[in-house]
């Protein structure tokens, strides 16, 4: 059965241990496989301990609380480094119902990185992750999705990774800009029109819905549609026929229906500014897109992302700056804070990025305590382990003790003063036995 499987698969029991393996699992991770002996976080963590030990949900132990199939997105180390997989566990039981053990499916999901990757979405904080999964499961099927989230949160990314992975990756990817579009230039732009259709149409021109046959069509900020069109928007969503301007002949689209908007949409609906049966007809799966104030855990890590993409790559923020990013509320989201950082990499005299470097509006709106709670803890910590021979282990134990005694701000704020991702940082406290100081 498991060999049936075209997805890295295991079979394991409820101590973790692999007793049988595909091809597919022993191509993906750089681990050799011990059937009946190695266990599955040794192998897709590097770890010793399960994968709930650090900060994880554990899809095995799911199952064994709900007796039924469970999912969740996890950070796997595999032979091309750090990869996001999407598991899918399976009790299998016997003739007697009776559970014998769990069948682990591993979907890649490569669209997605842990760490700066070039046309990737980078992250790794809980509501990161919840999107993630639900980007995965919506592309497995045609069904109409519907991105909902706030300006700047990163919704053509999220709509090109739907695309990407779907059976579709390979057909176009075509984005529709719905606001400010007029009726004859929402009909010439998605229908194209044919020669002498109107003044300057000296030649025929194909539309955007006829580009995207096969592929993925991206209606971004389809709340913006005014309702004389939204009637034919529908008709082209139901039946994927439509007529070019100035044409007689009907033609036919192949597409995949992305749609994404900042408005509340069903607010729309009760206000009669959107039209009821088209809603339902482009929200077949809803994805909602975390705000960046949702994913503070991810702010370092987008922050070196943005900086490696830039033309500064040689700078890097300083710890205060840092600090005051971190506590700032980005109403524009993750594409405020890439400008944000161009501007204080551009700004900025040294390779070092102060804090009176970054914008006026981040530091008008940033608190004050936040600020004094960084100063304090680099003055109080500048001088914490003495000058003695020291293995490179008790001097990290030693530190972080202190630090977590004397920092008084949330674990990704700590993260980020200290230049470590919150799941390293969270490792290391485990390792030791530590934990942040509650204040």
């Amino acid at each position: 059965m498991i060999n049936a499987i075209d997805k890295p698969a295991i079979f394991i029991t409820p101590d973790y241990i692999i007793h049988a393996v595909n091809q597919a699992y022993i191509e993906t991770y750089d681990t050799q496989v011990t059937l009946g002996k190695s266990r599955c976080h040794e192998i897709s963590h590097h770890s010793n301990e399960p994968c709930d030990k650090h900060g994880e949900e554990c899809p095995l132990q799911q199952c064994q609380n709900t007796a039924r199939a469970a999912n969740a997105v996890h950070i796997h180390s595999t032979a091309q480094g750090k990869s996001y997989c999407d598991i899918l566990m399976k009790p299998i039981k016997d003739d007697n119902g009776i559970i014998m053990g769990f069948l682990e499916i591993l979907d890649s999901i490569d669209y997605a990185s842990t760490e700066s990757k070039k046309d990737a979405m980078v992250g790794q904080s809980v509501p990161f992750k919840q999107m993630l999964n639900k980007i995965n499961r919506a592309s497995q099927s045609n069904i109409a999705v519907l991105l909902q989230g706030e300006t700047g949160s990163g919704k053509e990314l999220v709509a090109k990774a739907v695309h990407q992975a779907s059976n579709r990756s390979d057909k176009p990817f075509v984005v529709i800009e719905c606001t400010g579009l007029s009726e004859n230039l929402f009909e010439s732009e998605l229908f194209g029109f044919e020669k002498g259709a109107f003044t300057g149409a000296t030649t025929s021109k194909k539309g955007l819905i006829e580009i995207a046959h096969g592929g993925t069509v991206f209606f971004d900020e389809i709340g913006d549609v005014p309702m004389n069109m939204q009637v034919k928007l529908l008709r082209l969503l139901e039946t994927q026929c439509y007529r070019a301007v100035g044409g007689l002949k009907q033609k036919r689209s192949d597409f995949r229906l992305v749609s994404a908007s900042h408005k509340n949409l069903l607010e729309l609906v009760d206000k009669g500014e959107f039209r009821r049966d088209l809603y339902y007809r482009i929200a077949g799966f809803p994805i909602y897109l975390p705000s960046l104030r949702e994913r503070q855990d991810d702010i370092p890590t987008l922050i070196n992302h943005f900086i490696k993409l830039s033309d500064y790559k040689h700078k890097k923020f300083s710890a205060n700056a840092l600090q005051l990013l971190s506590h700032y509320t980005f109403p524009g989201n993750i594409r405020e804070l890439k400008n944000i950082i161009e501007q204080s990499a551009l700004i900025a005299n040294e390779d070092l990025i102060h804090s009176s470097d970054l914008p006026e509006s981040v530091n008008a709106t940033t608190s004050k305590t936040a600020t004094q709670s960084t100063t304090d803890f680099e003055a109080n910590t500048a001088n914490l382990i003495e000058t003695k021979m020291m293995s490179l282990d008790e001097i990290e134990s030693e530190y972080l003790a202190q630090v977590c005694q004397q920092f008084t701000g949330s674990p990704a704020e700590l993260a980020i003063v200290l230049n470590v991702s919150v799941r390293t940082l969270y490792r290391k406290l485990q390792r030791y036995g530590l934990k942040l100081n509650d204040k």
